[in-house]
């Protein structure tokens, strides 16, 4: 609190100057002097903001927000000085592509074994912010998209790693937080940007382990055959047509063990027919050859689920 406190009065102090919100694009030391043999205050990562003060020389005096120890850390804001270097402003030319190349480097190291730590957080902070400081920009919504999908991704994973994941009510486990992917979709409507965020916030409705029963694949089948039909352009039609298709093949090894024997034949019907409309779509070799498979494998009633061997 007195931190904040302090640069508050600090930009109080200083109102005849034009002050610049801006994001570093590089990892760098803010110092009490602009010297480099001076006390380092902090360290401040990529996707930090910071108000920059005054020039002088080759360095710049800032405001900054960092983070200090372990990801359990709180934020904090402190003033100090820093090399002018990597500081990317809305004025900046060229700054929303070099947010997003940076970005675009973090990701591929938080992708490789032994890449930098903390990489996809870095790639995320760097897309939010290129989507805040260029609003207008053409990289905006993919970039906004980005960084809601990497915080997706990382949340889907630590929601897997708990007990609750494998439950059967998609209610009885902690939700995916969706605000980033309901921003793509508020800000950027009519996008694929937006019909991808919709796809991943089906991940929240799905269940956990479907304990051979039927009720769960047949709500699946019919949110994924929902979201196809409200967004046939969507990038991700082909994978929820798909997803459809392949729940109602298991319903037809489900269902006897119900004894709805009766339903497998219109469990069937389904499964082929939506197919069928993911080979009209003429997506990717990947989908067509997979549609392909599966309408070979309901036709001669092999098994799609379950660990059943003839």
């Amino acid at each position: 609190m007195k931190a904040r406190l302090l640069v508050l009065l600090i930009l109080f102090a200083l109102p005849s100057l034009a002050l610049d919100r801006c994001v570093i694009m590089r990892e760098a030391n803010i110092y009490v002097q602009p010297d480099t043999t001076a006390a380092k205050l902090s360290n401040i990562t990529r996707g930090r903001e910071l108000t920059v003060l005054e020039h002088s020389n080759n360095w710049a005096h800032v405001t900054a927000t960092v983070r200090e120890g372990d990801e359990f850390s709180d934020d904090r804001d402190i003033s100090g000085w820093m090399l002018d270097k990597g500081i990317v402003c809305a004025n900046t030319p060229n700054g929303d592509q070099i947010l997003f190349g940076e970005a675009v480097d973090s990701e591929n190291q938080a992708s490789q074994r032994g890449g930098r730590k903390g990489a996809a957080d870095d790639a995320k902070r760097l897309y939010y912010r290129l989507s805040e400081y260029f609003p207008n920009s053409p990289l905006a919504g993919e970039a906004l998209y980005r960084a809601a999908d990497i915080q997706w991704q990382i949340e889907k994973e630590d929601q897997s790693s708990r007990k609750s994941a494998k439950a059967r009510d998609a209610r009885d486990r902690l939700p995916i937080d969706d605000q980033l992917m309901k921003k793509v979709e508020k800000k950027f409507p009519r996008t694929k940007w937006a019909d991808l965020a919709a796809f991943h916030m089906l991940d929240n409705k799905l269940c956990g382990d479907w304990n051979m029963e039927s009720k769960c694949p047949e709500k699946e089948a019919e949110l994924y055959e929902k979201y196809a039909a409200e967004r046939p352009d969507s990038p991700s039609t082909p994978e929820a047509l798909y997803d459809a298709a392949w729940r109602y093949g298991a319903l037809m090894q489900i269902y006897p063990l119900e004894g709805q024997e009766k339903k497998v034949g219109e469990a069937k019907q389904k499964a082929l027919a939506t197919a069928q409309k993911l080979l009209s779509k003429n997506a990717s070799p990947d989908w067509n050859a997979r549609a392909q498979r599966l309408i070979y494998m309901v036709s001669n009633n092999i098994p799609v689920y379950g660990k059943i061997v003839d």
